[in-house]
């Protein structure tokens, strides 16, 4: 018998993935998390019934969610990732050499606990001697820490159950808090062609409170349409100031220093909802 998983994307449309065999499916304190084999795919994440990661096409979103502000702040010698506790952005994070300091605060302790065990491509450097894990809130560790980190990324997944409150403006000015005198902060705003709504918002509040403020995309097939975004917010560096020539060349699939201003360059339609 076949057995295929289904990820309703909106109540009428949907992605399927055929399984091969389920490592795990329970219910932790905050969410539904299953590890399954797809035959597409490899090792996939899913955090209630939304597709997460996969070792197939998990590069994209990781590389972008880290190098664009790493490659755009001159010295990010601390950083700090909300979320993600697959550990795919912090592995990107400590390519940078610059980085002395890089803090993962996932909510989420058995995230953390499964991808190590069955998402070691992606989970694989969590445990390198610059990085600190802390399974806690984000929401709260970015209150208590003021003046500290030079970026911030926010890898979340939707805004429903525990990452709601990483999508509220307030969550945003607490980040700007967090930042020092010219930090950058990003965060993934999910996808034009079901959630323009979320992406205006988001743009909204933080451009309230940051004055440099860009939207980029990229593209993720296994993530609702395909085209993904991200927002960034800067005190003082703008990401389409950088001269790609001192980007330096990295071990990456997908981020490239000629693909670091051409991602901002959005299809019409997108560059409308930032407007």
């Amino acid at each position: 018998m076949e057995l295929w998983f289904t990820e309703k994307q909106t109540p009428a449309f949907g992605i399927t993935a055929k399984i091969k065999q389920t490592y795990v499916s329970e219910k932790t304190d905050f969410q539904d998390l299953a590890m399954v084999e797809t035959e597409e795919f490899g090792n996939m994440l899913l955090l209630d019934g939304m597709v997460m990661t996969t070792v197939k096409d998990e590069f994209v979103y990781h590389e972008m969610a880290a190098h664009p502000a790493l490659n755009t702040h001159p010295n990010p010698k601390k950083v700090l990732v909300v979320g993600g506790g697959d550990g795919g952005v912090i592995r990107e994070v400590i390519k940078h050499a610059a980085v002395e300091k890089a803090v993962l605060v996932e909510i989420d302790g058995k995230v953390i606990e499964y991808s190590k065990k069955y998402l070691p491509e992606i989970a694989g450097k969590l445990d390198e001697p610059n990085v600190e894990v802390l399974v806690n809130d984000g929401y709260m560790h970015i209150i208590e820490h003021k003046n500290e980190y030079d970026v911030i990324i926010v890898d979340s997944t939707e805004p429903v159950g525990p990452a709601a409150p990483l999508f509220e403006r307030g969550f945003y000015q607490g980040i700007y808090e967090a930042l020092k005198e010219d930090g950058i902060f990003v965060a993934q705003t999910d996808n034009p062609w079901f959630k323009a709504d979320l992406i205006q918002k988001v743009n909204k509040d933080v451009k309230e409170i940051f004055p440099i403020v860009h939207v980029y995309g990229c593209n993720i097939p296994t993530y609702p349409s395909g085209l993904w975004t991200f927002t960034m917010g800067s005190k003082k560096h703008n990401p389409l100031e950088v001269d790609e020539k001192q980007i330096p060349e990295m071990d990456t699939k997908y981020y490239s220093p000629r693909l670091h201003k051409a991602a901002f360059v959005l299809p019409k339609f997108v560059e409308d909802l930032t407007k």
